[in-house]
């Protein structure tokens, strides 16, 4: 019983009764936890008594002395978000140079620079930094050349950053990076021409290409076929000389070349296809005349 007893009371007192007593001394307005990135701005009747914006635990006393007690139940205490914030503006019309519609979007950062301007200075400086961003990058990048706005993003960037960044100090709201990341045509039928224009120069740029493919393959098939043409005629030109060194050899041995010749004869006789008749040798003038006869029988049947 004792043990329940002892753990019944640490646990409340742990848990509910320490918990509770913080709670009323910070009502109390003894002391304040200010969270990290956040700052805590005290006001009574109208008037700023302190700005706290380091993280931590805080003693209001010697901050605000007595009117520490009375600050949460007679004033206000506002509790401000300082981390780093970004917004996007998409597509600021704008005009080139050339009077071409375009569409500019813009991203930019921004934080809490000065607690109190941001809230007495300002009812709405979000909307009023943005309202500003769009008036000076409509105001900065206008009239641009056309060609400028498409490549140039960094030095637009730049512009508008230098043109912004004075006047939202003064609201307590600081601007950070500026960037131009789009840049866009807002006229559909200037989109749609300058698309048909880039399809047709595509056209003639593969048009173009393929000619000159097949001027090259004709270019080098009439090199191939003139150096085949050339190396033939020299085939050509040399082949009689050869040939008829060749002979020449031959004919210098008369058994040698009545050989050859009577070959040579042979062939061209069985590659003619002729019908030959062969005789024996020592066969009278009577076998001459039927084998003669059977011969001219055969060719008026053909």
């Amino acid at each position: 019983m004792n043990f329940l007893a002892g753990f019944m009371a640490a646990f409340l007192g742990s848990f509910v009764l320490v918990p509770l007593a913080l709670f009323m001394l910070r009502l109390g307005g003894l002391y304040a936890i200010v969270p990290e990135r956040r700052c805590f701005v005290y006001v009574l009747f109208g008037k700023v008594l302190a700005v706290i914006d380091e993280p931590g635990l805080h003693f209001l006393l010697p901050k605000l002395g007595l009117q520490a007690f009375v600050v949460n139940w007679l004033g206000q205490r506002y509790e401000l978000d300082m981390r780093l914030d970004q917004q996007y503006l998409r597509s600021q019309a704008v005009n080139s140079e050339e009077g071409a519609p375009m569409g500019i979007g813009i991203w930019y950062e921004m934080f809490v620079s000065d607690p109190v301007a941001y809230l007495f200075k300002n009812t709405d400086p979000r909307g009023s930094l943005a309202a500003n961003v769009s008036n000076s990058a409509v105001r900065c990048l206008s009239n641009l050349p056309l060609a400028g706005m498409l490549v140039n993003r960094h030095t637009m960037s730049h512009t508008v950053r230098l043109e912004v960044s004075p006047k939202s100090h003064e609201w307590g709201y600081k601007l950070g990076s500026v960037y131009v990341r789009k840049v866009h045509f807002r006229d559909h039928d200037m989109i749609r021409q300058i698309e048909s224009k880039v399809v047709n120069r595509l056209r003639q740029v593969t048009s173009a290409i393929k000619q000159d493919g097949a001027n090259q393959v004709s270019i080098i098939a009439s090199s191939a076929e003139r150096l085949a043409a050339v190396e033939f005629a020299k085939a050509a030109a040399v082949r009689p000389l050869i040939v008829g060194q060749a002979l020449a050899e031959v004919s210098k041995d008369a058994d040698v070349s009545d050989a050859l010749f009577e070959v040579l004869e042979t062939q061209r006789i069985a590659a003619s296809g002729a019908k030959v008749t062969i005789l024996p040798k020592g066969a009278g003038l009577l076998a001459q005349l039927l084998a003669g006869r059977g011969a001219e029988s055969v060719s008026g049947k053909a």
